[in-house]
């Protein structure tokens, strides 16, 4: 059997085959990326502006939440693989009960302490008098489901660990998909509004729990539930594994909020509207960039491994041409689809309408930059280099964003808001080059 056959990774790679490796992954994230916007959709078309504006206004707690259990998940999915790794099989059970119980019960305080502090949240997050019950109704149902939101982001993971990566694709397709047609329940059929889409979204992060609690119950896999011993070290070094990515949630909430609040005090609810749809657009269009990342980062990784340097800078190259010719299409699209995307989600909304379309004009070339942004910090984590791809992440995602936004909007005002992102992937792109010739010697990708 020889190496290729053996592991897949080991293929001399060309623009199409590495193309097609890299597909499913694309697609998984822009399967992703569609169902979160449809939800917004649904809510813009048939609830209303207002009610999108107020899920972007409380959209912070989310963050909150999800970049806690992404802590907790990969934190501790090291943690638990490492213990499988050594044979200490028994212990690694025992540590991933404890990670998952520990992940429910931080859901259940959330749950309680939004609760009891929900009117200080809602207006301290920047909502308007008329945004207030949109807000209230929303993150009531989501608190109330934080638990089954935690599980689901640590099930996503810790099904990975366990060997069953197919089944967290297959239970988020499921969860994704549910969503939407619950959605379309909730809020078209049943009149419900902007609760049936915080119901139909807690729904959906209930299946991938359940389940997932069902199968490592069943004991169907060498990973599954057991009596814990309660290590308060597990969950501090699961923690400290994993704050890198409580960080980056953090730094999304921090920069939604100055969103919010800049377009708040710009153009009152119809501004905040248009940052919604925008930012859940951005979203949608950089999965394919973050999809041909994930899905390449392997093949780097493995041929910066075995010292195969030909292979290497074949295959990097390849990835800066394909993201070149992406982020071309994608500033097109953007750019001269702009009014279209703004049209299907403020159709009813002419005001909404045209400060969408408008920002678009402008926002749509930060797509230029992007791409290169986000392939680059995929490459350094590749090449084992987390320093290197935290500071390009952490100043492309929070860094220069908030300084734009601090700085421009005084100047610009709104035009300012709608530089911020492009300024920011600009400035990142810049660095990025620097960083990339800097260390080009130490990995040989050029």
């Amino acid at each position: 059997m020889t190496e290729t056959q053996k592991n897949p990774l080991a293929e001399s790679f060309n623009a199409l085959s590495l193309i097609r490796f890299a597909f499913p992954s694309m697609v998984m994230m822009l399967f992703m990326g569609l169902y979160t916007i449809v939800d917004t959709i649904f809510v813009a078309r048939f609830v209303g502006t207002n009610a999108l504006s107020s899920i972007n206004i409380v959209c912070p707690v989310i963050n909150l939440i999800v970049g806690l259990g992404t802590m907790l998940a990969t934190g501790g999915s090291a943690v638990v693989a490492k213990k499988m790794g050594n044979g200490n099989t028994g212990e690694a059970r025992s540590n991933f009960t404890l990670i998952v119980v520990a992940g429910a019960v931080i859901g259940l305080l959330i749950t309680a302490a939004g609760l009891l502090f929900l009117d200080e949240i809602i207006w301290g997050l920047g909502a308007s008098e008329i945004l207030f019950p949109y807000c209230r109704d929303y993150l009531t149902i989501q608190l109330i489901f934080a638990a089954f939101n935690m599980m689901q982001v640590l099930y996503q993971n810790l099904f990975v660990t366990a060997g069953k990566p197919t089944l967290g694709l297959v239970l988020a397709v499921l969860a994704g998909t549910s969503n939407i047609v619950f959605d379309y329940v909730f809020i078209v059929l049943l009149q419900m509004g902007i609760k049936g889409a915080a119901i139909g979204t807690g729904i959906g992060y209930m299946i991938p729990s359940i389940i997932g609690t069902i199968f490592f119950l069943l004991k169907r896999s060498e990973l599954h539930f057991c009596k814990p011993n309660m290590d308060a070290s597990v969950l501090l070094k699961s923690c400290s594994n994993g704050v890198s990515e409580l960080v980056s949630q953090c730094s999304t909430a921090v920069t939604t909020f100055l969103f919010n609040i800049t377009m708040m005090k710009l153009l009152d609810e119809d501004g905040v509207a248009a940052i919604t749809v925008i930012i859940y657009s951005q979203f949608l269009l950089t999965t394919l960039y973050i999809g041909f990342s994930m899905g390449t980062a392997p093949v780097v990784s493995y041929n910066y491994g075995s010292g195969n340097v030909k292979q290497l800078k074949k295959t990097v190259c390849i990835c800066f041409s394909f993201i070149a010719e992406i982020s071309i299409f994608v500033f097109l699209f953007s750019l001269l689809g702009g009014e279209s995307i703004a049209k299907v989600f403020a159709e009813n909304n002419r005001n909404v309408f045209e400060i969408t379309k408008n920002g678009f004009s402008i926002f749509s070339f930060s797509f230029l930059f992007s791409g290169c942004n986000i392939f680059s910090s995929a490459l350094f984590t590749a090449l084992s280099n987390g320093k290197v791809s935290a500071t390009i992440s952490f100043l492309r995602t929070f860094g220069f964003i908030t300084v734009s936004l601090l700085v421009l909007p005084r100047f610009l005002e709104v035009t300012g808001v709608w530089l911020a992102v492009p300024f920011a992937e600009l400035f990142t792109l810049m660095l990025t080059v620097y960083l990339l010739c800097r260390h080009r010697k130490q990995y040989n990708y050029f």
